[in-house]
């Protein structure tokens, strides 16, 4: 996947990657998704990949199971963007989001099968589940992320004019003009060239309200 053409009139060129089984990253997602209410930004989905981050290290055994069964969404998002356009990843993205983080499902399969159907998607793309060739599509949207903050990073990253960061995490979304003054911060930081990293110990996990 390739990034879209210029921010339109202005508007400030923003870009997600995610996983879409990874609950920080959808925190972050629905956080932006606020932001494009009260700031004029252009915002745009990529699709990274924990399994590829997470490739040759040793995992708790529930993790690497979910890792392994997250290549499923990905390879379904990947297929609809190849047939649909990169902007279908944006409600795609969101119907399986809400099912997963909101919703609690773990099937993926399920989750994949309802979310094409929300958003008008043919259900025959549910069988890319199972394609592993397009597994390079996924490495080379992923890489496309990684190399533009280095290999010491996590999901999500977020690129802001065409500088990027790993983050914010945050556990929870922040609403309405919080949520515009965040990512003004966010914006200053990221675009000075000497930032490189401010962080402190979580101490809450996600939550979605």
């Amino acid at each position: 996947m390739t990034d879209d053409a210029a921010a339109p009139g202005g508007a400030v060129e923003v870009d997600l990657w995610f996983d879409p089984i990874c609950p920080w990253a959808w925190v972050t997602s629905r956080w932006l998704v606020e932001v494009r209410e009260v700031r004029e930004i252009d915002l745009r989905f990529h699709l990274m990949s924990l399994a590829v981050l997470n490739e040759g290290r040793e995992l708790p055994e529930k993790y690497q199971v979910m890792m392994d069964n997250g290549w499923h969404l990905s390879r379904i998002a990947v297929a609809a963007v190849r047939d649909h356009g990169a902007k279908v990843l944006d409600p795609l993205y969101t119907a399986m989001g809400n099912r997963i983080h909101h919703g609690g499902d773990e099937d993926y399969p399920r989750v994949a099968a309802a979310a094409l159907a929300e958003v008008g998607l043919p259900a025959e793309l549910s069988a890319a589940g199972a394609d592993a060739t397009l597994d390079a599509q996924i490495r080379d949207s992923h890489t496309a992320g990684i190399s533009s903050v280095g290999e010491d990073v996590g999901t999500p990253i977020v690129r802001i004019n065409g500088s990027a960061c790993f983050g914010p995490v945050l556990s929870r979304i922040p609403r309405g003009e919080q949520a515009g003054q965040l990512f003004d911060g966010a914006r200053l930081l990221s675009g000075y060239p000497h930032f490189f990293e401010l962080k402190r110990t979580r101490t809450a996990e996600p939550a979605f309200d």
